[in-house]
């Protein structure tokens, strides 16, 4: 029986503030690379939520998001090293754009997280070779184009988070 391939559901929080965007510094197999703050779908969690969720893990920042910025999707493809197997993943991303709140006192950064930083778009683009994804680069392009999709676009069914237990971001 073949098993059923399924891509892993992300989300990423695209974040501007005069002229910067917010990334994230963190540690990976391949060493520390720069990344949106993003993360993964949790069970009984809408993309809003999960996206909201992770900004504030990997930022300490409350994130509101109000506009999808797009869908996209990447592969990436990690060699065999030292008691792991080769992985070959490929990435469905759902990236929001939004507001930036308030640093959330008491909070630390997830595990992982070194450092959050501000940089330019030539900076991130300069950066390219220590980024986690190349959907960092294509998604700050799609938002500096205005791209902007509306919430509604997104519908998730109540039964989706009907059984899941409150989860609050607070500390």
């Amino acid at each position: 029986m073949k098993i059923r391939w399924k891509p892993s559901a992300t989300v990423a929080a695209i974040i501007e503030q005069n002229g910067k965007f917010l990334l994230v510094e963190e540690h990976t197999p391949e060493g520390l690379r720069l990344n949106n703050p993003a993360g993964h779908l949790d069970e009984s969690e809408s993309l809003v939520n999960a996206c909201a969720r992770e900004a504030l893990e990997e930022t300490m920042h409350l994130f509101t998001p109000t506009h999808l910025l797009g869908v996209y999707m990447s592969r990436f493809q990690r060699p065999a090293r030292a008691h792991h197997a080769a992985e070959d993943i490929t990435y469905l991303r759902f990236a929001f754009c939004g507001t930036l709140g308030e640093v959330q006192a008491g909070r630390g950064l997830d595990t992982g997280i070194v450092r959050t930083l501000w940089l330019s778009p030539d900076e991130i683009r300069a950066s390219f070779k220590r980024h986690r994804s190349p959907l960092i680069i294509a998604c700050m392009e799609d938002y500096l184009k205005g791209q902007r999709y509306p919430l509604s676009l997104i519908h998730t069914d109540p039964g989706v988070v009907s059984h899941a237990p409150a989860v609050e971001c607070k500390p």
